[in-house]
This record gives structure tokens, sequence and C-alpha cells, in this order.
């Protein structure tokens, strides 16, 4: 069963530190080391928020302000898939696809596995403490459980004092 299609990666990413060393972590293992013929395609998405969870739907008002919402993450998402081109074309790759899709980072990285075939998404952890992260909910945890597909929590190492 000889097939030159290659197996797809997904690195999803945030506008944190933390997203951008787990593409930094990628591309650095899997495809600076092969500039030629790099062993998978890659696909880097951002899951812009709705802007009603954003601004939350109460109190009088909200409606005029969410156009501005709306405006501001377009902004956001499309400064972090151009902060990720960047970074790419730096460590010399070229070939990457970049999608900003709106929703909850949860089902938007489950969901992009599912759309490209992926065999691997990757994620950055932020290092939330128990307490936030019960609040704010992991996503790389909630892949770790749904995503159909082998998924890496790339940690970004503490600093040593």
């Amino acid at each position: 069963m000889a097939t030159s299609e290659k197996q797809t990666m997904v690195v999803g990413i945030d506008d944190s530190a933390h997203s951008f060393y787990a593409l930094e972590w990628t591309l650095d293992h899997f495809f600076t080391n092969f500039p030629t013929n790099p062993p998978f395609k890659l696909v880097v998405v951002h899951a812009k928020p709705l802007p009603s969870s954003v601004v939350g739907l109460a109190g009088p008002g909200a409606a005029e302000v969410l156009p501005y919402v709306e405006s501001d993450l377009k902004k956001i998402a499309a400064r972090v898939l151009e902060k990720a081109k960047e970074f790419c074309i730096s460590k010399l790759v070229s070939e990457v696809v970049l999608e900003a899709i709106e929703g909850d980072p949860r089902n938007v990285l489950c969901e992009a596995v599912e759309k490209h075939h992926a065999s691997i998404l990757v994620v950055g952890s932020h290092g939330y403490g128990a307490i936030k992260r019960a609040v704010l909910g992991s996503v790389s945890d909630y892949c770790a459980h749904h995503a159909h597909c082998t998924v890496t929590i790339v940690k970004k190492p503490k600093i040593k004092h």
C-alpha cells in the first residue's frame, strides 16, 4: 500500500506565547530538517472567538458593541495568522495552509482534524493552575480526549531562576 499522499499535521494557535512556542517546536522537530520534502502537510488553525462569547449577551448596548468586537477579532485573527506565516517562512517552511475559523477552540480544532484527515494535532499548553483550568476549560485536555488522532501537547519550559 505505497502512497505518496502525505499525512497532515494540524497546529492550533492563538495569540499566546505558548501556542507560538508549540508552532516553533513543531517546525523545529518535523519541518526544518526536511527543507525540500517534509514528512507532513502543515495546517495552522486559529480559532476566532464569536463576538457574543467575548461580550456576553447581558445588558443593553451589547448589540451596538458587537460590530466593533467583530472587527477587533478579525484584526487579531489576521495578525495571528500573519505572524504564523512569517514564523514558518523564517524556518524555511513555505508550504503551509493557514485558517481562521470562528468558534470555540475545542470544537474548531477537533473539526479541523476531521476536515483535513489529520494524523497529528499539536496544541500548546497554557500552564493554567487547577482553578483557572476548571473555570476556562483546557483546550489541550479536551482535544486529547475528543480529537480522532494523536494529540501532542507542547509545554513551554519554565524559566529557571
